[in-house]
């Protein structure tokens, strides 16, 4: 609880900070050339699988070692982490510097008269990118000594600086687009160093030493090379589908994918918080042999974790249109229904991410990076097929939700089958829970909305309602008699004090 909520401090301001700047962005930058930074920015992030598939790996295994009491390989598996970031952020560079050009300027369709800030947002990100690779075993650091108030306090430095950036772009005497690429590059890049600072001084283990410990290398490839599947799958099936949306829609749906992104971003911080303090304890549990804690933990995790985003779900779902009118000048064709699509996507995947985590704990992926990478490849093929037949750029959404639901249904599987997770537990301590709650949040504040004419009063009044609605169903159906025990003794306790 301590860890959620000093990542909630963190989440509160760089939500509000990130909403802010969208819309100032949006406004100054205007629509085309926000849709072309959001689908050259997904180029580079389409190369983040690179990342992704050492990043769960580092994470994984420092976490596991200290999981295992007194375990003095701390050190080894930090500096092989940052000897193997090194190797693909340069292998990363050479990548992205040729084939990341020629898509840009051959594939792309971006209007011709801003194919030079295009061509400084890619070299931009590949900097960015670079960058980040290096940091992720510090990052991972932190997470594993469940530090999470460092998030919080570097968060304050960084949503400042993300405040002078929008202001920034009313004031540069330069290209707008340029600027903006430079300016957050100039950004990412110092707060990975502070990121790095703090884990120097903080952590006896971070303390980069080039070792070459063959076993470690190889294990640690091993895990992370089938790892590179899932990680591959997902990013197709996310930053690939905006390329797509740019080669049969243009850089206008970009853009409103790209809010999408931001709202759907903006609420899913308040859950991604929730999950990075719930994780390393999963991961240890199950080093230290504790499996009923374990399982406690990802029923729970799930069933909070959809709790949290259905709070805000609701009553933006019903209320997307207005909210977007007031948020935004410019709102660009689709956005309401892409806002409202995310969000349904982001819930569904979010019941899989702490059975996954199970699963990556017990270092035995292979079977289930394979199993899981290529049915999440069906998302890419799916969408191609469906845009080339002529449907709506919604369809991309819906091909993410059907294939997203059937591997939460996979991951279970492996779950059960590796540490004998009980998939009818999940089923009625989670699935049971949500779903009526769900239907029921949903129908009735949809009903509630019609009872008013669509104005600012009325958004107040259905997102009072919708909070009230879901926090009724949530305490009396959603919670077991031990939560409601439990956090009636919390509330009474803060009261008190």
């Amino acid at each position: 609880m301590k860890n959620t909520l000093a990542l909630y401090v963190r989440m509160i301001l760089m939500m509000a900070v990130s909403l802010f700047t969208s819309r100032v962005i949006l406004d100054t930058l205007g629509v085309e050339d926000y849709g072309t930074y959001n689908v050259v920015g997904g180029i580079i992030a389409m190369f983040s699988a690179f990342s992704g598939m050492f990043s769960g790996a580092i994470s994984r295994f420092l976490t596991y070692e200290l999981g295992k009491s007194g375990s003095s390989r701390l050190n080894e598996v930090f500096s092989t982490s940052v000897t193997i970031q090194l190797g693909i952020a340069t292998v990363f560079i050479i990548v992205g510097e040729i084939l990341g050009l020629y898509f840009l300027n051959y594939q792309l369709v971006i209007p011709e008269d801003r194919m030079v800030a295009a061509n400084w947002v890619l070299q931009c990100s590949i900097v960015t990118f670079s960058i980040n690779l290096i940091s992720v075993p510090y990052n991972a650091a932190i997470i594993a000594h469940e530090k999470m108030s460092a998030f919080a306090y570097i968060s304050i430095f960084e949503v400042t600086m993300k405040l002078l950036i929008a202001y920034t772009l009313y004031i540069s005497p330069i290209d707008k687009l340029i600027s903006y690429a430079i300016l957050l590059m100039l950004l990412s890049v110092t707060v990975r160093l502070v990121y790095g600072s703090y884990c120097n001084r903080h952590f006896s283990e971070c303390h980069y030493r080039f070792k070459y410990d063959k076993a470690l290398l190889k294990e640690m490839s091993g895990f992370a090379g089938w790892n590179f599947i899932g990680s591959g799958a997902y990013i197709l099936n996310t930053q690939g589908l905006n390329v797509l949306i740019n080669m049969f829609f243009g850089v206008t749906l970009n853009a409103a994918r790209g809010i999408a992104n931001q709202v759907d971003g903006a609420i899913m911080q308040l859950v991604n918080n929730f999950m990075t303090a719930v994780k390393p304890q999963i991961t240890k549990s199950i080093a230290a042999g504790d499996y009923s804690y374990m399982e406690s933990l990802v029923c729970r995790g799930s069933k909070f974790g959809y709790f949290l985003m259905l709070l805000f779900f609701v009553p933006i779902y019903v209320e997307a249109p207005q909210i977007l009118s007031l948020w935004l000048k410019t709102v660009p064709d689709y956005t309401v229904a892409f806002v409202r699509l995310a969000m349904i996507a982001s819930m569904i995947d979010l019941l899989g991410t702490t059975i996954s985590t199970t699963v990556i704990a017990t270092g035995k992926v292979k079977e289930y990076y394979i199993v899981i990478g290529l049915f999440g490849l069906l998302v890419f093929p799916v969408t191609y097929l469906c845009f080339k037949l002529g449907c709506t750029p919604e369809s991309c959404y819906y091909s993410f939700i059907g294939v997203y639901a059937f591997l939460l249904y996979l991951k279970l599987r492996h779950a059960n089958k590796l540490v004998g997770f009980p998939i009818m537990k999940y089923f009625k301590e989670v699935l049971l829970k949500i779903i009526p709650i769900t239907a029921f949040s949903l129908i009735l504040t949809l009903f509630v909305s019609t009872l008013w004419e669509e104005t600012v009063l009325r958004l107040v009044y259905v997102a009072i309602i919708s909070f009230l609605i879901n926090g009724i169903g949530i305490y009396f159906y959603g919670l077991k008699k031990t939560e409601r025990k439990f956090l009636k003794n919390l509330v009474l306790q803060k009261i008190k004090k």
